[in-house]
């Protein structure tokens, strides 16, 4: 199918927090309790509509483990947006945010769109961090928010589609240059149809095959 726009998105966050959770959740609309611990990077996508053009977003999710991280560091550099992911029953996560939060603005273009997020909205009788919290980081840090939920599905639509709707009116502004890929922003193959945008291996979650979005 053919795409107006490609968003390369990366999600980043500590280590089960629920970021593969909230792909699966986006890409296949499934929930998958057990998920095995990510190794390095996975990947999906989904195609989305935004001002009636479609736009298809190519998501990284990345492994939250510190020994992964110099990988994770190589994908902030062509994302046009990031999830920055939290579990509201830990709030070990939580504290972590502002080294994830420096270690995506040192590495990936000044322009990236990142998304706070509070993930596990499902379990709040177990909540460590109360959700003022998460929306005074984001205001601090001008950050977007969004609690969340990969379990039933609360706001992750949302999370993921309002991602690309604050990149796209960046777009609008010309305040992203579309002509750079390393901005994670590529112009669609808008005569082809058949062509799959020369993705990488869609490896991983095999979800750019599964859930129509290609």
């Amino acid at each position: 199918m053919s795409y107006a726009y490609l968003f390369k998105y990366i999600i980043i966050g500590d280590t089960g927090v629920g970021k593969s959770c909230l792909l699966l959740q986006f890409t296949d609309k499934r929930f998958q309790p057990v998920h095995d611990l990510t190794i390095g990077v996975e990947f999906g996508a989904r195609m989305i509509t935004i001002d009636s053009k479609q736009i298809k977003l190519q998501i990284w999710d990345t492994a939250g483990q510190e020994a992964f991280r110099s990988i994770t560091r190589s994908y902030y550099r062509g994302a046009a947006g990031a999830l920055l992911v939290y579990d509201i029953t830990r709030r070990e996560t939580f504290n972590h945010l502002t080294t994830w939060l420096e270690d995506a603005r040192q590495h990936s273009n000044s322009n990236m769109v990142i998304m706070l997020i509070g993930n596990k909205s499902d379990l709040d009788n177990r909540r460590e961090v109360r959700r003022e919290e998460g929306e005074a980081f984001a205001r601090e840090h001008g950050l977007v928010f969004m609690e969340t939920s990969a379990k039933t599905a609360a706001n992750v639509e949302e999370a993921f589609i309002n991602t690309a709707k604050e990149i796209y009116e960046k777009i609008q502004e010309g305040v992203f240059d579309i002509n750079n890929e390393a901005n994670g922003i590529k112009i669609g193959p808008q005569h082809s149809p058949t062509s799959p945008g020369g993705l990488p291996g869609t490896g991983g979650q095999g979800s750019a095959q599964g859930g129509g979005c290609c």
